[in-house]
C-alpha cells in the first residue's frame, strides 16, 4: 500500500505540519548582478573595469555559507579574555570563526584599502561598491574594513609610521593573531577618540601623553568606546607634553605588539552589551604607560584626524544604504513567494506602492554613497574636495537618519517572521541605528554643516554647481532647491547661535536636493521623477508607501 503523502494526501492529524505559501530561501543569489541599480551606477561612476571582481564578491556573499556564518557572527558574540588562567594579563577578544570568514573574504577582495592601494580612476568608487556588497548580509566586521581604509588617509603623511604599516594595510592577507611587526604581512587599524565625560566633544578628554623623545609618547587614560579592539593598531587622542609643556591634543598611533614581542598596555575593561553591531566588538580601553607614536603634527590632532572621519562617514553612508538593499532585496522576495487575498503580495497595489518606495529610498542612497566615493578619487579635483567638504556631513545625516524608519518598514513587508531573529531583517533593524550615531550624530553633523559653510565657502558654492547640473529638469526640484540655496544663503551669513536652530532643517534640505539630482542623472526617469514627486512634492506622505496617483509601481519593483 502506498503512502498518503506519496499519492498527494494529507494524513490525518498532520496538516499543520505542511507548510505553503512561503517563499524559499534566499540563498545561492547574485547580491551584485541581480542589483540593477547598483550595476549601473557603478559603470556610470567610472568603475566598470571592476565588474568581474564585484560579481564575484556578490556571488559569495548570495551563498548560503556567507549568509550562514553572518548569522553564526552575530549570535554567537565576541568574548573579552582580559586573563588567562594563570592570571597573566591577555587583553584579548574572541570570536566565532565564523566571523573571521567573514572578515578574511571582504579584506581578500580589498573592501578595506583597494582604492589606496591601486589608485586608478575609479579605484574609490569599486572599493565603496565592494564594501556594499559585505556590509549588505554582514555590517559588523565592516567597521574595522572601514576604519582601515580611513587610517591611510591620517597616517599617509607620517612616515616614521607610514613606511612600515601602510604595505600591511594594504595587503589582502588576513591573520587575526596579534604578532610583532614582521611576524605578520597584513593589519587592521581601530581608533579610540570618545571618553566618558566627551563623547563627541573630544577635547574635554583627559586622556594624556608624555614625550619619550622622538615621535613616541607614553600614554595615561581611558577610552569609553575602542571600535574593534583586536585590530594591529589604534589611532588615539590624546593631550601631549613635551618638556613640561602642554601642546595641545595630538593624534597617536598605538600598535598593539611593539618591537621584539613586547605586548604594548592596551587593557581591556570589559565589552559594550550594544543594540546592535554585535558581531563587531567595542570595548572600554585603559592606558597606563602605553606607548602610541606621532601621527602628523602635536596639538593638531583634530586636523589629522579629519580626512580619517570624512572617510568613515562615507562609510556610514554606504553600510546604511547596503542594509537598504538588504531591506529591499529581502522584502521584494518575500512578496513575490508569498500569496494573500487571492494574489502574489508583490501584486497587491498597496503593498507594490511600499515596495516601490522602499527601493526609491535604496536606489538615493546608493547614488548619494557612490557619488561621494567619486569625489575621493585619487584625481579628484579642487572643486570636488570642496564639495565633499560639505556633501559629506550633509548626506551622512540624512542617509544614515532614513536607515532605522526603512529597516522597519521592509520588516514590516514580512509580517510576523521579520520580527523574529531567524530572518536577517530583525537584525538590520537593530543594526542601523549605528550609523547615524557613529562618527557624530545627528546635531553634530548639522553643526559640522553650518561650520563647513561658514568656514570654507567654496563648499557651499561647489554643492550649487552640483545642484546646477540638473537645472530646469524637474520644476519641483527648482523650486526646492532655490528655497534652499536661499536658506543656505542666510544662515552662512548670520550668526551661529541664530543659525543653529535650523542646522537641522538646511541639512535635510541640502541632503534630498542632491539625491534628487542624482536621480535625475542617474536613475530611469520614472524613478527620478516618483522620488521627487514623492520626498518634495506638495501631495508628498509622512510614510513610505505613499506615492503619486498613477505612479508605476510594478516597473520600479521589478527593475530591483
Amino acid at each position: 500500500m502506498s503512502s498518503p503523502y506519496a499519492r498527494g494526501e494529507r494524513p490525518i492529524g498532520a496538516a499543520t505540519h505542511t507548510v505553503e505559501n512561503q517563499p524559499p530561501w534566499r540563498v545561492d543569489v547574485d547580491e551584485y548582478t541581480s542589483n540593477a541599480p547598483l550595476t549601473a551606477a557603478v559603470r556610470s561612476f567610472g568603475a566598470a573595469w571592476a565588474e568581474e571582481c564585484l560579481r564575484n564578491a556578490g556571488q559569495v556573499v548570495g551563498t548560503a555559507a556567507f549568509q550562514r556564518d553572518a548569522h553564526l557572527a552575530n549570535v554567537h558574540t565576541p568574548t573579552a579574555m582580559t586573563h588567562d588562567r594563570w592570571g597573566f594579563r591577555l587583553d584579548e577578544v574572541e570570536y566565532d570563526p565564523s566571523y573571521h570568514r567573514v572578515i578574511g573574504e571582504a579584506i581578500a577582495r580589498g573592501a578595506h584599502t583597494s582604492a589606496w592601494a591601486d589608485p586608478r580612476p575609479g579605484a574609490h568608487v569599486a572599493r565603496a561598491a565592494m564594501f556594499m556588497l559585505f556590509a549588505q548580509v554582514e555590517p559588523g566586521h565592516a567597521c574595522p574594513v572601514s576604519m582601515t581604509h580611513a587610517a591611510v588617509a591620517s597616517i599617509a603623511g607620517s612616515p616614521w609610521i607610514a613606511d612600515d604599516w601602510l604595505p600591511r594595510m594594504y595587503s589582502r592577507g588576513y591573520d587575526p593573531r596579534l604578532l610583532v611587526p614582521g611576524g605578520k604581512t597584513s593589519a587592521l587599524i581601530g581608533m579610540a577618540m570618545t571618553e566618558k565625560q566627551g563623547g563627541s566633544d573630544v577635547r574635554a578628554g583627559t586622556t594624556v601623553g608624555e614625550s619619550m623623545g622622538g615621535h613616541a609618547y607614553q600614554i595615561t587614560g581611558h577610552k569609553w568606546f575602542c571600535s574593534a579592539p583586536m585590530s594591529d593598531a589604534f589611532l588615539v587622542l590624546a593631550h601631549t607634553r613635551r618638556s613640561g609643556s602642554d601642546e595641545g591634543l595630538s593624534c597617536l598611533f598605538v600598535p598593539r605588539v611593539l618591537p621584539h614581542e613586547t605586548r604594548n598596555v592596551f587593557r581591556i575593561q570589559r565589552l559594550k552589551d550594544k543594540l546592535g553591531n554585535r558581531s563587531n566588538a567595542s570595548a572600554e580601553v585603559e592606558f597606563d604607560g602605553t606607548v602610541g607614536l606621532l601621527v602628523g603634527e602635536a596639538g593638531r590632532g583634530v586636523r589629522t584626524i579629519i580626512e580619517m572621519v570624512q572617510r568613515t562617514r562615507l562609510d556610514c553612508v554606504l553600510g546604511t544604504a547596503a542594509g537598504m538593499r538588504q531591506s529591499v532585496a529581502e522584502a521584494i522576495w518575500h512578496a513575490r513567494g508569498r500569496e494573500a487575498f487571492g494574489a502574489p503580495l508583490v501584486d497587491q497595489p498597496a503593498m507594490t506602492a511600499v515596495l516601490a518606495d522602499l527601493a526609491l529610498e535604496y536606489e538615493a542612497a546608493m547614488l548619494t554613497g557612490l557619488r561621494l566615493a567619486q569625489l575621493f578619487e585619487a584625481e579628484a579635483s579642487d572643486r570636488d574636495v570642496a564639495l565633499r567638504r560639505l556633501a559629506t556631513p550633509v548626506s551622512k545625516y540624512w542617509v544614515c537618519k532614513r536607515g532605522p524608519h526603512h529597516a522597519y518598514e521592509a520588516l514590516e513587508c514580512l509580517g510576523g517572521n521579520g520580527y523574529t531573529e531567524s530572518f536577517p531583517l530583525a537584525r538590520r533593524y537593530r543594526e542601523q541605528p549605528v550609523m547615524a550615531i557613529w562618527e557624530g550624530s545627528g546635531n553634530v553633523i548639522a553643526l559640522d554643516v553650518l561650520r563647513a559653510l561658514t568656514r570654507d565657502r567654496e563648499s557651499g558654492e561647489a554643492f550649487a554647481d552640483e545642484l546646477r547640473a540638473t537645472a530646469g529638469a524637474s520644476a519641483i526640484l527648482d523650486r526646492h532647491v532655490a528655497r534652499t540655496l536661499a536658506l543656505l544663503q542666510r544662515l552662512s551669513e548670520g550668526e551661529p547661535a541664530h543659525a543653529a536652530p535650523q542646522a537641522r532643517r538646511l541639512t535635510e534640505d541640502l541632503a534630498l536636493a542632491l539625491q534628487a539630482s542624482l536621480m535625475l542623472r542617474h536613475a530611469p526617469s520614472v524613478d527620478a521623477e516618483t522620488f521627487i514627486a514623492a520626498r518634495l512634492g506638495d501631495d508628498r506622505g509622512a510614510q513610505y508607501g505613499v506615492l503619486p496617483t498613477g505612479t508605476d509601481a510594478a516597473s520600479i519593483v521589478t527593475r530591483h
